[in-house]
C-alpha cells in the first residue's frame, strides 16, 4: 500500500509539474508584456499640425507646422523633408540648428522661430523662394511626451499687387491695370459698376511681356470707352493668387479732345492668395500714391 501509495504520490506530482510550468512561463510572459507596455506608454503619438499658403519667387515664405509644446527644450527635436531630395530641408534639436545633413539646394535659406519653438511652433522660414521648391514637405516633431509628423503640399509661383491709374490719349482717356510680375501667365478681366449697380464685364487690351529672368511675366491691360460716375474693377488671377484693383471714375470723361478731363480718382486694392490667404487692402487718392501705405490683413482659409 505504501509503495502503491508512493506510486500514487510521484504520478501526482509528474502530472502536476506541467501544469506549473505554464503558469509560471504565462504570468512571466505577462509581466513582461506589461514592462514593455509601461515603457511604451511614456512615448506615444503627439499632435502636429501643418499649414501653409503659396510662395512668392524670391520673396520669403512660412511653411507652417505646430505641435503639443514641451517644457523641455533639450528633448525637441524638429525634422524638415521634402519628398524626392535626399538630404534634409532643415533639422533642430536640443535648441539648435544641425545642418550637417541638409541639402545643398537648401542652404543659407532656412530657419526656425527658435524662441517659438519651446510653445509649440516648429514652423520653418523659406528665403528666396525658388520656383522648384514646390513639392510635398513632411514636418516631423519628437519630444519627451512623443513623436508626430504632418505633410504639406507647397505651392509656388508669383504675384504683385495691380497698380490702376488713367491714361491720357489724344481722343479719350483709358484705365491702365499694370502689375510687374506674375506666375504662371494670369487671366485679366474688367468689371464696371454705374448707378444702377450693375457689374458687367469689358473688353480689354491685354499684354504680357517676359521678364529678365524669363520666368515671370508683366502684365498691362488697358480699358478703352470709360465713363463718368462708375467704379472700374481690374481683376488678375492665376492658380495660386487673385488680384482685384477698383478705381472710381468721377467727372467727364474725355471721349473727345473738346471734352473735360476726368475728375477726382479714388483707388483701392484687394490682394489675395489661393489657399491660405495674405490679403491687402489699399485705399487712397491719385492712383499709385494711395499704394505707399498699404493695410495688410491675414486670412487662413
Amino acid at each position: 500500500m505504501g509503495c502503491e501509495g508512493g506510486g500514487l504520490c510521484a504520478n501526482a506530482v509528474l502530472s502536476f509539474f506541467p501544469n506549473s510550468m505554464t503558469t509560471v512561463i504565462v504570468i512571466l510572459a505577462a509581466v513582461i508584456a506589461l514592462i514593455i507596455g509601461f515603457g511604451v506608454s511614456g512615448k506615444h503619438s503627439i499632435s502636429v499640425t501643418a499649414l501653409t499658403s503659396p510662395g512668392n519667387i524670391g520673396q520669403r515664405s512660412v511653411l507652417g507646422c505646430s505641435f503639443e509644446p514641451d517644457i523641455r527644450m533639450d528633448s525637441i527635436a524638429i525634422q524638415w523633408a521634402k519628398e524626392g531630395v535626399d538630404g534634409l530641408v532643415h533639422e533642430f534639436k536640443g535648441g539648435k540648428d544641425h545642418l550637417q545633413g541638409q541639402d545643398l539646394s537648401f542652404q543659407g535659406r532656412t530657419a526656425v522661430f527658435a524662441d517659438q519653438v519651446i510653445g509649440g511652433n516648429a514652423s520653418l522660414e523659406l528665403r528666396d523662394v525658388q520656383l522648384s521648391d514646390a513639392g510635398t514637405y513632411q514636418c516631423s516633431v519628437t519630444t519627451a511626451r512623443g513623436s508626430g509628423a504632418a505633410v504639406l503640399r507647397y505651392r509656388t509661383g508669383a504675384f504683385s499687387m495691380p497698380v490702376v491709374q488713367v491714361e491720357h490719349g489724344s481722343h479719350e482717356d483709358a484705365l491702365q491695370c499694370e502689375a510687374p510680375r506674375w506666375f504662371p501667365r494670369p487671366a485679366v478681366h474688367w468689371m464696371a459698376c454705374g448707378d444702377t449697380g450693375e457689374h458687367l464685364p469689358l473688353p480689354a487690351n491685354t499684354s504680357y511681356q517676359l521678364n529678365p529672368e524669363n520666368i515671370t511675366v508683366k502684365v498691362v491691360s488697358l480699358l478703352h470707352n470709360i465713363t463718368a460716375n462708375a467704379t472700374y474693377t481690374c481683376v488678375i488671377e492665376n492658380s495660386i493668387a487673385k488680384a482685384v484693383a477698383n478705381i472710381r471714375v468721377t467727372g467727364r470723361a474725355r471721349q473727345h479732345p473738346e471734352t473735360t478731363g476726368i475728375g477726382e480718382r479714388r483707388v483701392s486694392a484687394v490682394f489675395l492668395v489661393h489657399q491660405g490667404a495674405l490679403a491687402a487692402a489699399v485705399s487712397g487718392k491719385e492712383g499709385t500714391e494711395s499704394m505707399a501705405n498699404p493695410t495688410t490683413s491675414l486670412s487662413l482659409g
